[in-house]
């Protein structure tokens, strides 16, 4: 999986992988009995086509055997992803973990599973864009689909928009795609406003809350409990897909939102709820961007992996001392001493009254009068 590298100064480093899982075997999460640690495999030009055009597939190879080569027009060749030798082998390797995920979901010898090296939601049906390549999310989503999945809800937490999972479902009204991220006016890629409420057959399946720059966790999951579960429910879907991208964290140097561990661990927790109300358990979750590698990308991802497996770490928990040493010789770091921050998450709940003058207000107002009205809600309450 850590193939999937675009250089030394990228801030897709492949390292945080490395970190995750080796603090997730640590934590003895990948030893639980209820937990199976399956490979990947390099996702087929087949697979990939069900929601890539096979042009651009056949491009991401080409400039993958020939790095000299760039494609600018389809996203290939920039400074955001750069070419490498293997870059199609490396992509279809990530999606094929999401795939895996899919297959063990539809065969029912699962119900929950973890791809933290997905979450690749950046990508189009034919471009490149944000440090993704080939589309897991979408191609999970579509592999559902096309096993007979009526309806997939997709949550992404991520600080970027996921614009691309979100385009390549616009108009297809079998898919609820939620993107809580920070807003376009400040960070890439510029999209995700209320009013982007999806395609002419399937108006009301795209829903963005476009949070202001330096929302804290008391603004981010109000935000979330706000509009997550209440448009979930209404969509009744079969499976949950989501994404975890941890850049909203206060140490991201991409990103301006103003999140902890905590309460990204709080998010998950609310999600696995969500899944085990609506659709029997049964959830997809993925990884996504995250660029504080050391401190925050493992943990948040440890603690999203043992939410899956239904043995949360408490946040008091003690990073493992061999861990600890691990980031210290490997990578001359010092890692944090324990899995939490000691962070506030508590969030006040829209019910009890909505502030216009706060920004934060008027921004999950605006989305909850642009959809919810779409699902027999009333934006103001319940």
């Amino acid at each position: 999986m850590s193939a999937y590298n675009f250089g030394p100064n990228h801030p897709m480093s492949p390292k945080r992988l490395d970190l995750t899982s080796s603090l997730a075997r640590e934590l003895g999460i990948f030893e639980l009995p209820q937990v199976d640690l399956v490979e990947s495999y390099v996702a087929s030009d087949d697979e990939l086509a069900t929601v890539h055009t096979r042009d651009y597939v056949a491009a991401v190879r080409r400039v993958g055997e020939d790095p000299t080569l760039s494609d600018p027009d389809r996203g290939l060749g920039t400074e955001d992803d750069p070419v490498f030798a293997g870059i199609h082998e490396a992509s279809a390797r990530l999606a094929g973990g999401s795939l895996v995920a899919a297959n063990a979901l539809i065969s029912g010898a699962v119900s929950r599973a973890v791809n933290f090296g997905g979450g690749m939601h950046h990508a189009f049906a034919g471009k490149a864009s944000g440090f993704c390549i080939y589309n897991d999310t979408a191609l999970s989503i579509q592999k559902l689909l096309d096993s007979g999945v009526s309806k997939v809800a997709y949550i992404d937490i991520d600080a970027h928009h996921g614009d691309g999972t979100e385009r390549i479902f616009w108009d297809d009204p079998r898919v609820l795609t939620i993107s809580l991220h920070e807003t376009g006016l400040t960070l890439f890629p510029g999209t995700g406003f209320a009013n982007d409420i999806g395609g002419p057959n399937a108006t009301g399946s795209a829903v963005n809350v476009s949070l202001p720059a330096g929302t804290s966790d008391a603004g981010w999951l109000r935000a979330f409990h706000a509009v997550v579960p209440q448009l979930v429910e209404a969509f009744a879907p079969e499976v949950i897909v989501s994404q975890h991208g941890c850049d909203s964290h206060r140490d991201d140097e991409l990103t301006h939102l103003n999140t902890s561990v905590d309460g990204q661990r709080e998010a998950a927790l609310s999600i696995a709820a969500l899944a085990d109300k609506v659709c029997g358990g049964r959830w997809i979750a993925t990884g996504g961007g995250g660029y504080n590698i050391f401190s925050v990308v493992p943990r948040v991802w440890s603690h999203l992996m043992a939410i899956v497996a239904g043995r949360p770490v408490p946040l008091r928990t003690a990073v493992p001392e061999t861990w600890r040493t691990y980031v210290a010789e490997k990578y001359g770091r010092v890692a944090p001493l324990l899995m939490g921050e000691d962070a506030d998450t508590w969030w006040r709940s829209w019910e009890v009254g909505y502030n216009p003058s706060d920004a934060l207000d008027r921004t999950v107002m605006a989305t909850r009068k642009s959809v919810f009205p779409l699902y027999g809600l009333d934006p103001w309450f319940d």
